[in-house]
């Protein structure tokens, strides 16, 4: 069955970054490019074949962008959208594991997690090319895929976006609750150290300001230095937080090799917490230079994930390793209260979450934003004034969390497994369906399940497993009260 050809949707935007479309997409030459196409396939009485598409300009390659991003740009962004919380939470993550089962867990995860982002991206570009556009988000990767795929299939396409956007708000507003809470905890630390008594609710309140001032940035390129200032500030971090992870290293056998099935949901949810950049994949793909470098077997992608990888297996096996059962929900809280240098690396991965904040708002920003402004005669000030709420709900979200540990591993399970292990193997056989002579398409199909399989799988007990530990029905595997 060879994929249906249909009028260019209009009513979504071309682009993630609203202050990056120069306003010629939406009547330019892509659209033109996608009205000539469809001319002459209604004139062949003939859907869209793949030769006759490989023919013709390729819309990812035509993006017309005013404030594009470098690969040096993406790479930052990279890394701050996955350098936040969730590595500082890897150790208590290895504690509902085990070490070793904590240790290769991540690995393969990791390998898997980016696989699904390479998936992502690479349906992006084939539907893009379907129906001439020069980019695409998330859900609506999802509704394309849906669109051009089977009959039974096609009446859902609608729903698939709304559910893909629901759990991407959902995801990205957890991520940013979280990072405001751990932001707050590592203040009020570094303030008890100076002789400052305040409850972290106070904290909270003092950094409503700087949060509020920084998300009126509505450009991702305008982004780039902070994001540059948090990946540097979040390295030294790490850094000067090994010097405390290697002294004095325990033996192995100090700590479980393998820890109970009972917890492995919580760890499950608390490493998929902590690979949480699937939201900002194609928002970074879509603004980039060069898109083509992104998934290259050396580009962006596999650079930037393997870094990331590696650190969350250092941190999380050292920092287990070192503190055992006593590893909190952040290891910066574990660090010794009476010693400076801990101090500076609260300090330092305060300051680089506080920066990362921003970026983890601008996607459920990109949602919200069209949804709400077209309702108004002012959008910019509609804007404006929705960013304003969001980071207010996000504050008193923050206020109320109980347990951080147990926090990170809920959103992980609830929506970072879906978004990141369900939906991109799904998109992919949706996308392929029409494919039906590709070689190995057996293969694909058998190898997309099983990680559907695995993340719905992760999604249940993990979800399970986090409510009934935040409801008390549970005992807590990892306390990690902040209070």
């Amino acid at each position: 069955m060879a994929p249906k050809f249909r009028d260019v949707d209009q009513t979504t935007p071309l682009l993630m970054d609203c202050n990056n479309n120069n306003g010629r997409c939406g009547n330019g030459t892509i659209v033109h490019l996608a009205g000539d196409i469809q001319q002459n396939a209604k004139a062949a009485s003939r859907p869209l074949d793949a030769h006759y598409r490989a023919t013709l300009m390729d819309p990812v390659d035509g993006r017309m962008l005013e404030h594009p991003t470098t690969n040096l740009d993406t790479l930052m962004h990279m890394l701050n959208g996955n350098l936040g919380t969730g590595i500082l939470a890897m150790p208590d993550a290895f504690k509902n594991a085990g070490l070793y089962v904590g240790f290769f867990g991540t690995l393969a995860m990791g390998i898997i997690c980016t696989h699904c982002m390479h998936l992502l991206v690479r349906c992006s570009h084939e539907l893009c090319r379907r129906y001439g556009r020069p980019s695409l988000a998330y859900a609506e990767v999802g509704y394309y895929a849906l669109d051009s795929g089977p009959s039974w299939a096609q009446p859902l396409a609608s729903t698939f976006r709304r559910v893909i956007n629901t759990f991407l708000i959902v995801m990205q507003l957890g991520l940013c609750c979280v990072y405001y809470l751990f932001v707050a905890v590592n203040l009020r630390e570094l303030l008890v150290y100076v002789g400052v008594q305040v409850p972290v609710l106070t904290v909270l309140g003092y950094l409503l300001v700087p949060l509020t001032l920084m998300n009126m940035v509505r450009s991702l390129k305008l982004l780039t230095p902070t994001s540059l200032a948090a990946s540097i500030l979040a390295i030294a971090g790490l850094a000067i937080a090994f010097l405390f992870l290697l002294q004095d290293l325990p033996h192995s056998t100090t700590v479980r090799p393998v820890s109970s099935w009972s917890t492995l949901p919580l760890y499950f949810g608390t490493v998929m917490y902590a690979f949480e950049g699937i939201g900002v994949v194609l928002p970074l793909e879509n603004n980039m230079a060069k898109p083509r470098d992104f998934i290259a077997w050396n580009g962006v992608l596999n650079t930037g994930m393997t870094i990331v990888v590696c650190l969350y297996s250092a941190v999380g096996f050292y920092g287990y390793l070192k503190y055992g059962e006593q590893a909190q929900g952040s290891v910066t809280l574990n660090l010794p209260n009476d010693n400076l240098l801990a101090q500076i690396v609260r300090l330092l991965m305060a300051v680089a979450v506080l920066a990362s904040y921003a970026l983890q708002f601008y996607v459920p920003m990109t949602i919200l934003a069209p949804a709400v402004t077209k309702h108004f005669r002012h959008p910019h000030c509609a804007e404006y004034g929705l960013r304003l709420v969001t980071v207010l709900l996000t504050f008193v979200l923050a206020a109320i969390i109980p347990n951080l540990g147990t926090f990170i591993s809920l959103v992980g399970a609830v929506s970072t497994s879906t978004l990141a292990l369900v939906f991109p193997p799904l998109i992919d056989l949706v996308t392929l369906w029409p494919h039906g002579d590709r070689p190995g398409r057996h293969w694909i199909v058998l190898k997309d399940a099983l990680i559907i399989a695995f993340g719905a799988c992760g999604f249940f007990f993990g979800t399970a497993k986090s409510l009934a530990t935040i409801f008390g029905t549970s005992d807590p595997a990892s306390p990690s009260g902040i209070h």
